[in-house]
C-alpha cells in the first residue's frame, strides 16, 4: 500500500513550475490589467468584485462572504474596512450579536455603476485575447482548481 508519490512522480513534480506560483503570477498580472481599466472609476478590481459579491447576496454575513469569495476572514475584514471607510458599504450587527452583515450603500452602488463599463471593457479585452471558447474551457478548469483548493 503506497502512502505518497513515487520517486518518479516526485521528480516529475519538481521539474514542473509550481502550480500555486504560476496561478499567483497570472492573478497578479490580471489584477494589474483590470486595475488599469478601472482606475478612471476610482476602484480597484478587488473592491469592485467585493462590492458586486455583496450586492448579489445582501444582506450578507461576513462568514458567508468569505466563503463566497474564497477569502480568509482577516483579509476580507481588512478589505471591508477600506470600503466602509470610503462609505461604500455598511457593516452592522446581524441577527445575533456575534454576526455582522454587510450591505452596499447608495454611494457604493454609484461606484459600481460608474465602474461597470470599465470592468466590461477589461473583460472584453481579456476574453477577446483568449477567445470565447478557450475562456469557457479555462473557466471550467479554474472552477475545478477552486473546488480542489476548497477541499484541501
Amino acid at each position: 500500500m503506497r502512502h505518497g508519490p513515487t520517486v518518479l512522480q516526485r521528480k516529475a513534480a519538481a521539474s514542473t513550475p509550481c502550480v500555486c506560483a504560476t496561478f499567483r503570477k497570472a492573478t497578479r498580472a490580471l489584477t494589474l490589467l483590470y486595475d488599469s481599466y478601472l482606475r478612471p472609476a476610482g476602484l480597484r478590481v478587488t473592491q469592485y468584485s467585493l462590492l458586486k459579491n455583496v450586492i448579489a447576496r445582501e444582506p450578507v454575513g461576513v462568514n458567508q462572504l468569505a466563503e463566497a469569495t474564497v477569502t480568509d476572514r482577516t483579509t476580507l475584514t481588512r478589505n471591508l474596512r477600506v470600503l466602509q471607510q470610503n462609505g461604500l458599504i455598511r457593516i452592522q450587527e446581524g441577527e445575533d450579536r456575534r454576526s455582522r452583515e454587510v450591505t452596499v450603500t447608495p454611494r457604493g452602488r454609484e461606484a459600481v455603476a460608474k465602474a461597470t463599463p470599465c470592468w466590461e471593457q477589461a473583460q472584453a479585452h481579456v476574453v477577446g485575447q483568449v477567445g470565447v471558447e478557450h475562456w469557457r474551457i479555462l473557466r471550467e478548469e479554474l472552477d475545478m482548481v477552486i473546488a480542489l483548493g476548497r477541499r484541501g
